[in-house]
């Protein structure tokens, strides 16, 4: 894919009047289009300044003898669409996202990207279309979001939602629910924590596609818009050297990404986002490495929601390449994986030093000594099912409770906030998974409120959704095989014995043989919830959770 096979030579004349008619003198046109995949709007924080990075972007392709072209990817913001129909929809845009970007490079021929995203699908979609177009691209963040004050306690977007679940307790009037809702987000970018979009936009610069301080650099300051710049440039650089994603998404590099996720506990979703990247750079990432990699990697930094720090905080300490310098110290990461930089990952990190040890931990003195994600596997999740370990309380490690059963995220928060659960219980959630539900919600809405009403270390949450990176407790989602596709988790019943052992990996349900296959005849599978549009089709599509939810072709 070139331009050249469309702009050039007498038959190139028809595309170069369209140009002219834009406006491009002809040395534009002969140069190297790059296109400027811009998903800004005005509705997702995270979202809301992304101009001026493709502004910046723009000024660094020119700087260095390319065309920039700017189009613009759709972007849905995950804390908007919560609880609610329409976070059926974030996981299923993901695909929408790497589909557009595709068919508008390859429909003009485009010679690289510059891919600016910075919430939570728009990430590995735009990464996704990367690996999948395998033409000189780099990523370039919009940068995270600074921390939230307020009565001397610091906030972030999961501090509102554990405030609701207290609202709804009693614990709190109407007035102090609404001075953390002006406080929480004090400003644009991604929200603070290492959530889903912070822990991709981390993993971004691990496995090579974004310049180094990519996942930490804030959203207002100097050093994003000069990021943007350099990642300008650099595309140029990536051009002219024919260096394209897959020469940087290798199995190493991969393998670096899960690393780096364990050391910092990193969201649940990038347990279904990495895979579904690697796919389309045609290798296969199976859950058991997670845990493989988990084994031996030390958890050094503990972020929100899992600890108390937040972006800036990790970005004042040294950022990504001082946490995985420490990391070499155990031979952890492989530093000869090369990256948009035109250097290894060596190469980049090998100067960078732990600036507070405070917030990245020594590799010797960790928190513990294995990562923040869990795989779980048993007869309730053959195929997997995916906790983050550092978020649960050491109370609920290992737990066995009575089932309470709900087909919808609707009927379990009317449940919580009606006070029906009890402490023992566990939670169970089916037909929200990336068939079921489709689209797979996110529910921060009944692990927040869990949580604000202070039964995390008392109740467990399992489903076949997922969780938002702001989720903590024994939060367990990813359920595979989930119900809508044949799983146990559609035959459990109220009551039933569910037993929880993250340290051995293992979560099943004591139903005896005969009663499944009493419980199988009587069964029938529930009509689709959506039956039209975009997510029906979807629906059609999709595969499990184990897989990355990736579309079958």
């Amino acid at each position: 894919m070139n331009s050249k096979n469309i702009k050039s030579g007498p038959s190139g004349a028809p595309v170069r009047t369209l140009f002219y008619g834009m406006g491009y003198t002809r040395e534009e046109i002969d140069r190297p289009i790059i296109g400027i995949v811009n998903s800004h709007n005005e509705i997702v924080p995270g979202h809301m300044l992304l101009d001026r990075i493709a502004d910046a972007a723009r000024t660094g392709v020119l700087m260095s003898g390319g065309t920039p072209v700017e189009f613009p990817a759709i972007a849905i913001c995950d804390g908007i669409a919560m609880g609610h129909e329409g976070m059926k929809f974030p996981l299923a845009s993901r695909e929408l996202i790497c589909d557009s970007i595709e068919a508008m490079a390859k429909g003009h021929q485009l010679d690289g990207l510059v891919l600016i995203p910075n919430c939570d699908k728009i990430v590995p979609g735009m990464l996704m279309a990367a690996a999948r177009l395998n033409i000189p691209s780099v990523v370039v963040s919009g940068g995270a979001m600074r921390a939230g004050y307020a009565d001397g306690n610091v906030l972030d977007f999961n501090s509102i939602m554990e405030k609701v679940g207290s609202f709804k307790n009693g614990d709190c009037t109407e007035e102090e629910l609404e001075v953390v809702a002006e406080n929480a987000c004090p400003g644009c970018g991604s929200c603070s924590g290492l959530f889903t979009a912070n822990s991709m936009n981390c993993l971004t610069e691990v496995l090579g596609m974004g310049l180094p301080y990519n996942g930490t650099a804030l959203c207002d300051s100097g050093e994003r818009v000069r990021l943007a710049k350099i990642a300008g440039m650099k595309v140029m650089e990536l051009v002219q050297k024919d260096i394209k994603p897959r020469d940087i998404l290798t199995d190493k590099a991969f393998e670096n990404a899960i690393s780096v996720d364990m050391a910092m506990a990193g969201s649940t979703n990038t347990v279904l986002h990495l895979p579904a990247i690697a796919h389309e750079a045609g290798i296969k990432l199976d859950l058991s490495i997670f845990d493989r990699i988990s084994e031996k990697t030390p958890y050094i930094a503990k972020l929100s929601p899992s600890g108390v720090h937040h972006i800036e905080d990790l970005h004042r300490a040294g950022g990504i390449p001082a946490l995985m310098n420490e990391m070499t110290k155990k031979d952890l990461i492989n530093k000869d994986c090369i990256t948009v930089t035109g250097f290894t990952i060596g190469e980049n990190i090998a100067n960078t030093k732990v600036k507070d040890y405070s917030i990245i931990m020594h590799i010797e003195k960790p928190y513990r000594n294995r990562g923040g994600l869990a795989i779980l596997r048993g007869n309730l999740a053959p195929d997997g099912a995916v906790v983050k370990e550092s978020a649960v309380a050491e109370e609920m490690l290992v737990h066995s409770g009575p089932a309470v059963v709900f087909n919808s995220e609707e009927e379990a928060c009317d449940a919580i906030w009606g006070k029906k659960i009890k402490k023992g219980d566990v939670i169970v959630i089916r037909y929200e998974g990336p068939k079921g539900g489709p689209g797979m919600r996110e529910m921060l809405s009944p692990t927040s409120s869990i949580a604000g009403m202070g039964l995390d270390k008392d109740v467990a949450l399992l489903t076949d959704g997922r969780f938002s990176g702001a989720s903590r407790g024994a939060s367990i989602g990813h359920i595979s095989p989930e119900a809508m596709n044949g799983g146990l988790i559609r035959l459990i019943k109220d009551g039933d014995i569910i037993h929880i052992n993250i340290p051995e990996r293992t979560l099943s349900v004591d139903i005896a043989d005969e009663d499944i296959k009493s419980r199988e005849a009587e069964f029938v599978m529930p009509e689709p919830k959506v039956k039209s549009g975009y997510l029906a089709r979807y629906a059609k599509l999709v595969t499990s959770a184990n897989t990355g939810a990736v579309l079958e072709v």
